[in-house]
């Protein structure tokens, strides 16, 4: 049998659009044909579907399960996480309950997913403060695949009526944050956020009850925004998407939210991130990056290399539930009455919740200001407007009613007469056979949401107008107008004129350009259906789970701290290689902000290493380096005072705390493009607020971490663009791009290429005559200095490492004048020491830019010993006997790496050097003891 493209060709299943291409052609391939039953009452539990059975059930790569006794794949268990059950529970006695089912949107999602078996956890929306309840409850929900979560009156008041509805749901659709007297909005922020917490860790408990390896956990809007932070402390390997089903906010919006650093980080737990509209997934990641400091990818955000998928998911409705209801007799029997209720009058239909966003009173002006433009109109055209109540006890809502009560008593007494009126409306809903009629009789449907997550409305009209082909005008600020935008007409709710002339247009429109349109709606709708929708997230998550792993297997292991101090203790002569910045100063984050400005720019030494350096540092047998891109003066003023070695600005100039300065610098290297770059680095940090440069003597650095994460991006790119055309084009330059830093430093200035000339110099001071076999190299240092990690990689291919004994040399006065007229030097250290000494190279290959690769030749020394001197003639000797369990490279911060191991923070660092400060001293003592 022919394989098709997919089996054909395997690997194009490594790819995640591959692999979600090959799920879509599998789904066309087993859809079951949805019933012709138009009466389906609806369920959640099919009668049809196969149980799930944990014994024996092994993972199929795509997330499915197989079921071991026959080898086919059994359905995968979803529990969808929502705030209500999709049924209404009540109470016929002690212990006996009865349900009725909802026909919300999410559960017409779910009904046609066939892949997948549901179950539902959720308050089922009343209070059930008896044990004898609660069980009752839960059998009968049991029945529906539902899992009840139990939540008391008070937590109730406080979550859901209080934070979620009062707080989080206003602030969503830009309606703001309540305004209150400060003080008591203080407050009832702090109480109604405790228990919106506890709220989702009392969801969070119930999952976690009924999780079972392989399950695929999906959370719903944003009453359970907490809730993935939850379930992954709980388990990480849990999959869990989060979805959210309203508008997400500009982050000039959201930064108003006392809490909202705390909710973005907790929805950053979820696997994936989905939101109705591409503009709702953009605010998101914005958000993210502008008040967390995180990256934002096209992929979603970046947090520490772990990356959170952030997608559009626009959902849909179950179109063929609605195609099949217009042919049923009470359907028929409905379209008859309308049709000769409003014969020979143009009906316009507006079915809303009665909500603030909803835009009702702007949709009612702007019909009365389309009849006093068109009196030709005004007995030919009426307008439906079916208001359902929401929330009637809440001040706004009953303001609200009252204002649309009004204003259309006032246009039916001005422009109707005993027989007729022009707006009819409805302060009620609708059962769904009215509902479908109502779509089927309407010439045009008004939408005038001003800001909505999606409107299913304008669906569920295109879906009811296969014979009528009536015109859609839909708000540009509903979710629908991305997806329907180009059948339907779009309109700004706000601007009352164009609104009125929108229905002119609709009204007047020709049937050739009323077939194009709705043709183009109808494809959309009955193709991006709620089944296909639900489908497509899960599937989205599965693989989105798989690449995460693809992605830790490439992450370096945690570095033991146990196995690197028995390393250290058992051997005779070490050499420990420190960064600096991110790596031994003090933390400088804090959780929910990006960091103090003022502080990042003046580096501390973390005051917790003061203690282990000196330990490590009083070790005959142990030489430390600090290796930083940072100038001299800052090392002075942090290192001093221990007894170690300190190479500033990437190797290239060096002393030990006893002694000199003396510069590594290649004696060719050409700074004369400094001026140049630093007057262009000058006017960026003009134009861009909160970015400053460093300059040092062999590099220039500019950083815009703290400017705003757009516009300094933008910055950066035009600086690139200017640089490459312009001062650098024929400069020997090297450009380094940090996450949000430029540098210029001359080509093969890396950490890597100083690493044998400081090596050198500091076995000739010491006078070593042990060969090193120990390495530890720590650092959080950028990709092109990660070939210091490379360079005593003992697996790499070489010959042993053969460095010339040489002798100081006095300062070349050549070097300083090519260097800068005067060099500057601040910080605590005398006068004495800004001098600079020029190292020797220790081989003729060591100066030259290959040395600086990473890949195969593992930096200067690595290159080919015989070419060195390998003969005691010339003084050359073994400098390292370094065997592989004995090296110990360490990324701080950085997973994309070419170090053996990884720590996430500076803090990992300060209790490992902990740990192995008190080993070496204790190693100390005993030895002379």
């Amino acid at each position: 049998m022919p394989g098709n493209k997919y089996t054909e060709n395997s690997g194009v299943l490594n790819t995640r659009v591959g692999r979600l291409l090959r799920e879509r052609e599998l789904r066309r391939n087993n859809r079951i044909p949805p019933s012709n039953d138009a009466n389906r009452p609806i369920e959640i539990n099919h009668p049809s579907e196969q149980h799930y059975s944990e014994a024996g059930a092994d993972r199929a790569p795509n997330g499915r399960h197989i079921n071991s006794s026959n080898g086919r794949p059994t359905k995968q268990r979803l529990l969808v996480v929502a705030n209500r059950l999709p049924v209404s529970a009540v109470r016929r006695g002690e212990d006996s309950w009865s349900l009725e089912i909802s026909a919300g949107g999410l559960v017409s999602a779910l009904l046609g997913v066939k892949d997948f078996e549901a179950r539902w956890i959720g308050w089922a929306g009343v209070n059930v403060p008896d044990e004898i309840g609660q069980r009752a409850l839960t059998q009968a929900l049991a029945e529906k695949r539902c899992i009840p979560v139990f939540l008391d009156e008070e937590i109730v008041h406080q979550y859901y009526n209080g934070y979620c509805n009062n707080i989080l749901w206003p602030l969503f659709h830009y309606l703001g944050l309540p305004q209150e007297d400060r003080l008591a909005t203080t407050r009832s922020f702090q109480s109604q956020f405790t228990a919106y917490k506890k709220a989702n860790q009392m969801f969070a408990d119930v999952v976690n009850s009924h999780y079972q390896e392989g399950d695929v956990v999906w959370c719903h809007d944003y009453h359970l925004m907490f809730l993935p932070k939850c379930l992954k402390e709980y388990n990480s390997e849990m999959k869990v998407g989060w979805f959210l089903h309203t508008p997400f906010p500009s982050s000039e919006i959201h930064r108003t939210l006392p809490s909202r650093s705390e909710l973005l980080r907790s929805v950053l737990a979820a696997d994936l991130v989905g939101f109705h509209t591409y503009d709702y997934a953009r605010h998101f990641v914005s958000a993210c990056t502008r008040i967390l400091g995180l990256e934002g990818t096209p992929d979603g955000v970046e947090d520490q290399e772990r990356l959170t998928r952030v997608a559009a998911f626009p959902i849909g409705i179950d179109s063929e539930r609605f195609i099949r209801a217009i042919d049923a007799p009470q359907v028929q029997q409905h379209i008859k009455e309308l049709k000769e209720r409003f014969a020979g009058r143009k009906v316009m239909l507006g079915v809303d919740r009665l909500d603030m966003i909803k835009g009702i009173p702007q949709k009612i002006l702007a019909f009365e200001k389309f009849l006093e433009e068109n009196p030709y109109w005004r007995d030919k055209v009426v307008l439906l407007q079916i208001a359902v109540p929401t929330r009637t006890d809440v001040p706004e809502y009953q303001k609200l009613t009252s204002q649309v009560h009004e204003i259309v008593g006032r246009i039916n007494g001005r422009f109707g007469s005993l027989t007729a009126v022009p707006i009819h409306h409805l302060d009620r809903s609708l059962d769904f056979y009215a509902l479908c009629a109502l779509y089927a009789v309407t010439d045009v449907a008004l939408v005038t949401s001003l800001r909505d997550g999606m409107n299913l409305v304008s669906y569920e009209f295109v879906a009811c107008q296969d014979s009528k082909r009536g015109v859609l005008i839909l708000s540009e600020f509903a979710g629908a107008a991305q997806s329907l935008g180009a059948g339907a007409i779009l309109v700004n709710p706000w601007n009352i004129t164009e609104v009125a002339a929108a229905i002119g247009q609709a009204l007047n429109m020709t049937v050739e350009e009323r077939e194009k349109r709705h043709r183009h709606n109808f494809e959309h709708v009955t193709t991006h259906t709620a089944q296909q929708w639900a489908e497509f997230f899960v599937s989205e998550l599965n693989d989105t789970v798989i690449e995460a792993q693809q992605r830790i297997r490439r992450v370096p292991p945690q570095l033991v701290a146990s196995d690197a101090i028995k390393c250290y203790l058992q051997s005779n002569n070490r050499l420990l290689i420190l960064g600096f910045s991110a790596t031994l100063t003090e933390p400088i984050d804090t959780p929910g902000r990006r960091g103090d400005q003022i502080k990042e720019m003046e580096l501390k030494l973390h005051p917790d290493l003061k203690v282990p350096l000196t330990m490590l540092c009083s070790d005959p047998n142990t030489t430390v380096v600090v290796l930083s891109g940072s100038d001299r003066a800052i090392l002075d003023e942090n290192f001093g005072e221990f007894n170690m070695w300190l190479a500033a600005e990437n190797g290239m100039f060096l002393r030990s705390t006893k002694g000199e300065w003396m510069t590594t610098m290649p004696e060719h290297l050409n700074m004369d493009w400094v001026d140049s770059i630093k007057q262009v680095f000058e006017y960026f940090t003009e134009r861009t607020p909160r970015s400053h440069f460093e300059r040092r003597e062999t590099s220039l650095v500019w950083n815009y971490k703290y400017a705003d994460v757009e516009f300094g991006r933008l910055q950066a790119r035009d600086m690139l663009q200017h640089l490459w055309t312009g001062p650098i084009s024929n400069a020997s330059v090297d450009v380094v791009q940090g996450s949000r830093s430029v540098e210029v430093r001359s080509v093969g200035v890396t950490k890597g290429s100083a690493i044998d000339r400081i090596l050198g110099e500091i076995v000739h001071s010491k006078s070593i005559s042990t060969p090193i076999d120990y390495v530890l190299c720590m650092g959080h240092f950028l990709g092109r200095d990660e070939d210091v990690y490379t360079f005593f990689e003992p697996e790499l291919p070489f010959d042993s490492i053969r460095l010339p004994r040489i002798k100081p040399i006095e300062p070349r006065s050549s070097i300083e004048k090519r260097l800068s007229p005067k060099l500057p030097h601040g910080g605590k250290s005398s006068s004495s020491k800004t001098q600079s000494k020029s190292l020797p190279h220790l081989g003729p290959n060591s100066d030259k830019k290959s040395t600086t690769t990473t890949g195969g030749g593992g930096g200067a020394a690595y290159g080919n010993s015989s070419k060195r001197g390998a003969s005691s003639e010339n003084g050359a000797w073994n400098v390292l006997d370094l065997k592989k369990e004995n090296y110990f490279s360490c990324s701080v911060g950085r997973t994309r790496t070419t170090a053996r191991y990884l720590f996430n923070t500076s803090e990992d660092v300060v209790t490992f050097l902990k740990e192995l400060g008190e080993a070496a001293f204790s190693n100390q003592l005993s030895s002379y003891i």
